[in-house]
């Protein structure tokens, strides 16, 4: 774990758990920390088929989260569903 990040009193939710994995690559939040490099070299290991790559996250964490958090579902829109009624009355010809 990174050192306690304190914002107003609060500590923020600085983790390296809230990583990201996408299409070849991982992507990891980091702190400015001395354990950053400890924490993004267990990754590469982990994923030894995947690029990883450390974002500086401390502004993120002030909305408490980071790279997995950010990449969560988003609402059903209005024009969500439009296209995908456009969609499929284009697949039935």
């Amino acid at each position: 774990m990174p050192s306690p990040v304190i914002f107003e009193g609060h500590r923020l939710p600085a983790s390296y758990a809230n990583f990201y994995i996408a299409n070849g690559v991982v992507l990891v939040p980091v702190f400015n920390d001395p354990n950053d490099r400890f924490a993004l070299d267990i990754l590469a290991d982990l994923f030894s088929g995947r690029d990883v790559i450390g974002i500086y996250s401390g502004d993120l964490i002030w909305g408490f989260g980071a790279m997995h958090c950010m990449t969560q579902q988003q609402p059903r829109t209005q024009l969500s569903a439009v296209s995908r009624q456009l969609s499929e009355e284009k697949q039935k010809g």
